[in-house]
């Protein structure tokens, strides 16, 4: 007999439900989220006849916590139930709205019952994989928080501040630079940074970590900071100094914090055994390459193929078919951290032969700057998605042999399609600029 395992999670219980084949209601039980309150699952599954050799699936609707972390290192599979589909499941069972947490978990029980194929298990990755998950998601974590306080320190600057402001702009020298922490600290207020002597800037820039070219850039900011600026009165200047001594040491930090998260997440990658087959393609990095492998994981069954993949990052479009109606528009549903690495890794990727002609390619064929991108990291997972299932290394020639594209109708294929992806049609859009086509993906 067939025993399905539903779980209603909350913070501090969980409401389970066993259901078998028929949909009939064989035990339920509301359990602790603690060590006795697993213990009493155990025994519960085990009632309903939970074995090693046939484990009970476990349906709850999130992939994250203790007791997700139990479940899988017992070997049972669990089904992570997005909770929108269980929305959509819970109105199909009951059209009046009504909820309740034991109704929940019979809910995600039926889910598994009548529709397990559609719903697939949590991967099963290594546990070198998830740590290296738990490392990268951390440090990209701590680079969104850092963005988020450079932002608010901008935004404060631009007030009181706007010497500080022209004196640290752009990618390489922005507000969370050591050179800016170093002046800002010395300094929290245009007046008192009008005062600084060549030397105390020298001072101020060693403190903050530069060792080269310190000389050259004190002469750069002592120039910056005597220039004729705007100023606030002395008391609301003095005030906002101190909310910027607040916001320095909340940036610290931050910066820290991402330093050493990076560290650590580079290390963790660097020993996994598929980093190599990363590194191998254009563009990866110490960052790109654990945030991709963060995300896809290293079970080799996860993904069916490369098009599952692409539909899994959202960087390959979904149509819109309804009559006369047909829309080819971008993904909502997706990975939204393994989406964001996209366009960077994309950037990176174009200053190599390979990448570099493909997006040239999309480019004359209409596409603007974003979408030719979006297209380049579209082409890119589908060279690591064999490369990784091959065991093989990248191979700029294979992945991107030259070729002219093809323009026709509808059926028509792009001639410069590699071995390393499957050709697929494209059709026109709206607009009459070519768009591949998506694809249904199990993911």
């Amino acid at each position: 007999m067939q025993i399905t395992c539903g779980i209603d999670w909350a913070s501090d219980h969980h409401d389970v439900a066993l259901l078998d084949q028929d949909g009939t209601l064989v035990a339920k039980r509301r359990v602790n989220d603690d060590a006795q309150g697993y213990q009493q699952l155990l025994d519960l599954l085990a009632d309903a006849g939970d074995n090693p050799q046939a484990p009970i699936p476990v349906a709850i609707e999130t992939p994250r916590g203790l007791f997700v972390a139990c479940l899988r290192a017992s070997g049972r599979p669990v089904h992570a139930i997005n909770p929108l589909s269980a929305s959509r499941y819970r109105e199909r069972r009951r059209v009046t709205r009504a909820k309740s947490d034991h109704a929940d978990a019979v809910m995600l029980a039926n889910i598994l019952r009548t529709d397990a194929h559609e719903h697939p298990p949590l991967p099963a990755d290594t546990e070198q994989a998830r740590a290296i998950t738990v490392l990268a998601r951390a440090q990209q974590d701590a680079v969104w928080r850092r963005t988020n306080l450079v932002n608010e320190l901008r935004s404060h600057l631009h007030q009181y501040y706007p010497a500080a402001l022209e004196a640290f702009t752009g990618r390489d020298e922005g507000l969370h630079h050591v050179d800016a922490l170093g002046l800002l600290a010395a300094a929290p207020g245009p007046r008192a940074a009008a005062r600084l002597t060549h030397a105390r800037i020298v001072a101020a820039l060693r403190r903050g970590g530069r060792v080269r070219y310190v000389e050259h850039r004190a002469r750069q900011l002592h120039e910056i900071l005597r220039r004729e600026h705007l100023h606030q009165p002395p008391l609301i200047e003095e005030a906002m100094a101190h909310q910027t001594k607040a916001l320095l040491a909340q940036l610290r930090v931050a910066c820290d914090a991402a330093r050493d998260l990076e560290q650590a997440t580079v290390n963790a990658f660097d020993a996994h055994p598929d980093a190599g087959i990363y590194r191998s393609l254009p563009g990866v990095g110490d960052l790109i390459g654990p945030r991709l492998l963060a995300e896809i994981g290293d079970d080799r069954t996860r993904f069916a193929d490369a098009r599952a993949l692409k539909a899994y990052a959202g960087s390959s479009p979904v149509t819109i078919a309804s009559g006369k109606t047909h829309r080819v528009r971008h993904r909502k549903v997706k990975n939204r951290r393994l989406n964001a690495v996209g366009y960077p890794w994309a950037m990176a990727a174009i200053h190599t032969p390979g990448p570099r002609a493909h997006y040239d390619r999309r480019r004359t064929t209409g596409d603007l700057h974003t979408a030719a991108l979006r297209n380049t990291y579209n082409r890119l997972l589908g060279c690591l998605h064999h490369c990784l299932r091959t065991g093989s290394a990248y191979d700029d020639a294979l992945a991107f042999s030259s070729g002219t594209p093809v323009v026709g109708d509808q059926g028509a294929v792009d001639a410069s399609a590699s071995q390393l992806e499957p050709q697929v049609p494209r059709a026109p859009g709206p607009s009459g600029a070519l768009l591949r086509l998506p694809h249904s993906a199990g993911v």
